[in-house]
């Protein structure tokens, strides 16, 4: 039987990005009788500030709030609070964790989504899929859901409020998007896979090239609370070109080592506060020295140097003893129900563990 993340899925029905442009919520979700809001507390506060601006008067739906965690656990709790209103759409304003936690609430009411992001961090806000944690933050699964989204109001206004920080991890896990595709197609003749696999690659090589061009303007931009080409551009590849990879070239196209070592990353309680696609892009330097591409390791290690990410291990700040925490990861990050094994079959710990190594080698001797 095909599983469900293999079948190939639009993103969101409709994809709205206008400054201002919370303010058509209501009349783009008019054919729903019911909506339910589930957000978070400061999510909440910056829809509300940015809503008011435009002197509208507040809509009267119902809330519920997501405890932050992302796990099984409150999902199946807010689908018990939510089963009273008998909503037909559930309106997930927040980042990446609260728009999962809401779409795995929709998937199991079996109604409809729409999505608001108030932070650029990943391609949740489009994607018809989800990541669980667990209590402690630690990675579970992806869960993969039935309908895709009915809209995603990306409004650039309300987005010049959000942290800076966000956005480098949007643009950090969304440069990922082409480094794990492309590692798990090399193995392949690419004009033999099929053609919505070819068009997602070829998105995913767009996504990287409009990244590495545009992001350190589009960062100046957010930092200076102003909209201009460049990061309306950024915005838009972090939501919905990076959502088009995964869902076009459905299992070549979304995640290997990059994400194998975020996911390792995570059992460490020292990493939680550094963001998701952040740690993700260290993973994309993991994979890239383990499948011996060191001339694209030397130029990423630059450009995230400009721009402020992570590129050395002694940047994690994991207090366990380097040897026995890198060991740690690449033992999760190798293992057979994680993605590394896309890249090579034959994939082990120890060829994980050393690809770490060589990484704080390499930028060890460069000058930068």
């Amino acid at each position: 039987m095909i599983e469900l993340g293999n079948i190939t899925r639009s993103i969101d029905g409709q994809f709205y990005n206008e400054a201002g442009g919370i303010i058509e919520l209501e009349r783009l979700i008019s054919n729903f009788n019911r909506p339910l809001i589930i957000t978070g507390h400061k999510s909440f506060e910056a829809f509300k500030k940015s809503y008011k601006s435009h002197n509208k008067k507040l809509l009267e739906y119902p809330l519920l709030k997501y405890d932050h965690s992302s796990s099984e656990e409150n999902i199946l709790e807010l689908v018990e609070k939510a089963k009273k209103y008998n909503s037909d759409i559930i309106v997930a304003i927040g980042g990446g964790k609260l728009i999962d936690t809401a779409k795995g609430v929709a998937d199991r009411l079996n109604i409809d989504i729409a999505t608001i992001p108030t932070v650029i961090s990943n391609c949740a806000a489009v994607t018809p899929l989800g990541v669980v944690y667990d209590k402690n933050n630690c990675f579970l699964r992806f869960d993969y859901f039935k309908r895709s989204g009915f809209l995603c109001i990306v409004d650039y206004e309300l987005l010049l409020d959000s942290p800076i920080e966000y956005f480098i991890g949007g643009i950090c896990d969304t440069i990922a998007k082409w480094y794990e595709a492309e590692a798990i197609t090399r193995q392949y003749d690419i004009t033999t896979l099929p053609a919505l696999v070819q068009v997602g690659l070829a998105t995913a090589k767009v996504s990287k090239e409009i990244l590495l061009k545009d992001a350190q303007k589009a960062v100046n931009a957010l930092k200076n609370k102003e909209i201009n080409e460049e990061f309306k551009r950024v915005v838009d590849t972090v939501f919905a070109v990076a959502g088009y990879v995964g869902s076009q070239a459905g299992q070549y196209g979304r995640i290997s080592g990059a994400h194998a070592i975020h996911n390792g990353l995570t059992q460490f309680s020292e990493t939680n506060s550094i963001q998701h696609g952040v740690k993700v892009s260290y993973g994309v330097l993991v994979q890239l020295v383990y499948t011996k591409d060191y001339d694209e390791v030397k130029k990423l290690i630059k450009f995230y140097k400009e721009n402020g990410y992570i590129y050395s291990w002694n940047q994690l700040g994991i207090k366990t003893d380097f040897e026995v925490a890198a060991k740690k990861v690449a033992e999760y990050s190798s293992s057979d129900k994680e993605s590394f094994k896309l890249i090579d079959s034959n994939i082990n710990s120890e060829k994980v563990y050393q690809a770490i190594v060589k990484l704080e080698g390499i930028v060890g001797n460069l000058e930068l």
